[in-house]
C-alpha cells in the first residue's frame, strides 16, 4: 500500500457515500440528527482538496495529515471520532515506507479502537462500531491466514453486511438514537450504514486491482 493507493481508496468511498445519499440521509432522520451525511460528505470533500498535498506524503504521513484535516472540517460528533480513527492508523504505520496487508490489518485495529475509545462505545450499542470492530477483527484474522484478495473481500463484505443489518434490532445506547429507547427498533444505524459502505468500496477497489 502506498500514498496513491489510499488516495484510490478514499476517491473510491467518496463516490460511493454520495451513491447512498439518499439512504444515509434517510436512516439518520429517523434515529439521529439529521446531520450525519452533512458531516460525512463535507469530510470527503475535504480530503479531495488535500490529494496534491497528500502525494508526496509517506502513508503514515497522508493518514495523519487526513485525521488532522477532518479534525478541523467535519462539525459534531463525527470530527473527533473519524479525525482520531486516521491519525491512530499513522501512529500505527510510523516508520513503514510501504505497508503491507498486515501492517495495514494492523493499523485499521488502531484507528476502530481510537474511535472505540474517544466514543467510549462498543459492538451491541447501535454504532459504526458494530461494523468497524468485527470488521477490523476479522481482517487481522484473514491477514495471518494468508487469505487472498478475493476471499479477504467477499468475507469482509458479508461480515459488513451482516452487521450493519443487525443494528436494525438493537436499542441504541449512545448517540442521539439513545434518546428514542425502543423506539430506534427497526432502523438501521447511519453510521454502521456508512462504514457498510465505505468498506465495500475499499474492498471493490482491491478486488478490481486483483483482477486487472
Amino acid at each position: 500500500m502506498n500514498t496513491p493507493d489510499i488516495i484510490a481508496a478514499v476517491d473510491a468511498v467518496r463516490t460511493a457515500i454520495l451513491a447512498n445519499e439518499q439512504q444515509i440521509e434517510s436512516l439518520d432522520r429517523a434515529i439521529g440528527d439529521g446531520d450525519h451525511f452533512i458531516n460525512v460528505r463535507r469530510g470527503c470533500e475535504a480530503i479531495a482538496a488535500l490529494k496534491p498535498e497528500l502525494l508526496p506524503l509517506t502513508p503514515a504521513q497522508a493518514f495523519t495529515r487526513i485525521g488532522t484535516k477532518l479534525l478541523s472540517t467535519i462539525g459534531g460528533a463525527s470530527g473527533p471520532l473519524i479525525g482520531s480513527f486516521f491519525i491512530a492508523m499513522g501512529r500505527a504505520l510510523e516508520g513503514v515506507a510501504e505497508p503491507d496487508a498486515r501492517h495495514f490489518a494492523r493499523a485499521l485495529a488502531a484507528g476502530v479502537e481510537a474511535i472505540k475509545s474517544r466514543g467510549k462505545a462498543d459492538v451491541g450499542e447501535k454504532t459504526m462500531l458494530d461494523v468497524l470492530i468485527p470488521a477490523s477483527l476479522l481482517l487481522l484474522r484473514l491477514v495471518e491466514e494468508d487469505s487472498d484478495r478475493h476471499t479477504l473481500c467477499a468475507r469482509l463484505k458479508a461480515e459488513a453486511e451482516s452487521n450493519m443489518l443487525a443494528t436494525r434490532d438493537m436499542v441504541a445506547t449512545k448517540g442521539r438514537a439513545h434518546f428514542l429507547g425502543e423506539r430506534a427498533l427497526g432502523h438501521i444505524d447511519p453510521g454502521a450504514k456508512t462504514s457498510q459502505v465505505a468498506l465495500f468500496a475499499v474492498c471493490d477497489l482491491i478486488t478490481v486491482g486483483a483482477a486487472s
